[in-house]
């Protein structure tokens, strides 16, 4: 028995008891879509003002060395939910709306894990995992999907709000579903009269830049063909509203319980529609208000756990799957606005979302329990895919087999600055590697600056940083280091050839 993790752990077990006598404590993540460390005030933007997430920064740890572990969505979050390495799973990359379940049915997942130790299980939001098993039947029952992964109650996007199917999807069947508007996706071909944005630019209320030009909903063109839906389909600037009610009743529901909630936000991802009593409200345009409109949401969250009296018995963890983007296919004016200030959102980090850069995965982690974590700053290095093995701790499940996540619960807590050596970042083969307070990305081809103008970390030959002394990775000391340089080299060359552990 490691007795030095159980004298850790009592001060924890002890603050869970005066609180509830002996309830487990709730546990709820909240990722955002596409934030930024430069986008939360209390973790020093120069643009906007978060009071919600500034609530849990300085009443709980701020987790300055918190990572994602891929730099794009649908990665990422395969890692939270399974412990894994993305890049150990193939086919983990962004994936269209009409793709399969990424997660096999046998594999750990947290919310398994959560159940299995008498947790109520909860996901709201976006999936982004795939669904179904073969071609999906949009009008009937679609499994396997997050119910069949753990989750008692689930209420998703299919995908992402920018990509067809335009529909809510509650415990596997298409919320609202109108029979007389039945639903039909297409990722190849448009279905006959359907208007596209391409085509029709007058029908929009808001321009793409880029790829955004197929089906039309909601006067929005998105990525992917739809025919169908009827009074299904969502109205975006409804969106924030529907997930927080749905939210709420969760809550409601299991306030005398212990529960898991994954609660994925939309914002700040493309389209950036937000509701009209945040429009306009940033000064920064959409992506400015629908920030303000996530923070929001995370105070709805607060408020709801107060009204039952189970905000001290309550873990938050709040996070973003991957970092910062402006012009993410549409025209919102985000690149004009933030550039008029010289400032982006992944401030200090270069690079931003798809960027094997700092800004690509360095991302907010915040992590509050009122009365148990004591307010501060954690330089502990930590991934979003140690929350498994760590919650497993707090839950008091069973360790899970065969994954990559590690028990970092002590750091989380803030109560240990040891954690992770080493890490590694990035999806399919584009990888990087963190190692105490160097970074280093190997060789890669592929574009200098992709489509949304990220600065992408490919480059030829090996870049070596020290982030302490140079967060914005402007000084490549690869030359000047060799001996760091050969260190990192045979760091990387274990961690990404090694088996499970």
């Amino acid at each position: 028995m490691n007795y030095r993790k159980l004298l850790f752990l009592l001060p924890v077990a002890a603050a869970v008891g005066s609180a509830t006598g002996a309830q487990k404590p709730n546990v709820i993540i909240i990722l955002a879509d596409d934030l930024g460390c430069g986008d939360v005030s209390a973790l020093g933007s120069k643009t906007l003002t978060t009071p919600n997430i500034d609530r849990l920064a300085t009443g709980g740890i701020v987790m300055a060395n918190g990572y994602a572990s891929s730099p794009t969505s649908t990665p990422s979050r395969y890692a939270i939910l399974t412990g894994r390495y993305p890049w150990r799973r193939e086919g983990a990359k962004v994936l269209p709306g009409d793709a399969n379940l990424l997660i096999d049915l046998q594999q750990p997942t947290l919310p398994k894990m959560m159940k299995s130790a008498g947790y109520a299980t909860a996901v709201v939001g976006k999936w982004h995992l795939g669904l179904g098993d073969s071609k999906i039947d949009w009008n009937g029952k679609i499994a396997p999907g997050p119910n069949e992964i753990g989750f008692d109650y689930s209420c998703i996007l299919a995908a992402t709000n920018d990509r067809v199917p335009c529909v809510y999807v509650e415990n596997g069947r298409v919320a609202n579903y109108d029979a007389d508007h039945p639903i039909y996706v297409d990722y190849a071909n448009n279905f006959p009269g359907e208007p596209t944005g391409r085509d029709n630019p007058g029908m929009l209320k808001m321009m793409w830049s880029h790829s955004h030009n197929c089906s039309i909903v909601d006067s929005i063109g998105r990525i992917g063909y739809m025919t169908g839906g009827g009074k299904a389909l969502w109205v975006d600037e409804q969106m924030a509203d529907y997930f927080v009610g749905k939210v709420r009743n969760f809550i409601d529901a299991n306030s005398n319980r212990p529960f898991f909630l994954y609660y994925a936000l939309h914002e700040p991802h493309v389209p950036r529609v937000p509701n009209p009593r945040f429009a306009g409200k940033s000064g920064f345009g959409p992506r400015g208000d629908v920030i303000l409109e996530a923070d929001w949401c995370v105070g709805e969250v607060l408020a709801t756990l107060e009204k039952h009296g189970i905000l001290d018995n309550t873990l938050i963890i709040f996070s973003s799957d991957n970092g910062p983007v402006l012009d993410d296919g549409y025209q919102d004016q985000s690149k004009e606005l933030w550039g008029r200030i010289d400032y982006l959102p992944a401030a200090p980090f270069r690079g931003g979302k798809y960027s094997l850069f700092e800004g690509g995965c360095h991302v907010p982690m915040i992590v509050y329990w009122r009365g148990t974590v004591a307010p501060g700053r954690s330089e502990a290095l930590v991934s979003q895919v140690d929350w498994l093995a760590s919650l497993a701790t707090l839950a008091g499940a069973a360790q899970p087999v065969g994954v990559d996540s590690r028990d970092e619960l002590n750091a989380l807590l803030g109560r240990s600055t040891q954690a992770r050596d080493e890490l590694l970042m990035g999806e399919g083969q584009r990888l990087a590697i963190r190692r105490g307070d160097w970074i280093m990305i190997p060789p890669h081809d592929g574009e200098t600056y992709n489509v949304a103008g990220v600065e992408m970390g490919n480059m030829p030959d090996y870049a070596l940083y020290n982030l302490k002394d140079d967060p914005g990775q402007r000084n490549n000391l690869a030359s000047a280091n060799p001996a760091k340089l050969a260190e990192m080299k045979a760091a990387f060359d274990r961690a990404s050839q090694e088996g499970l552990h």
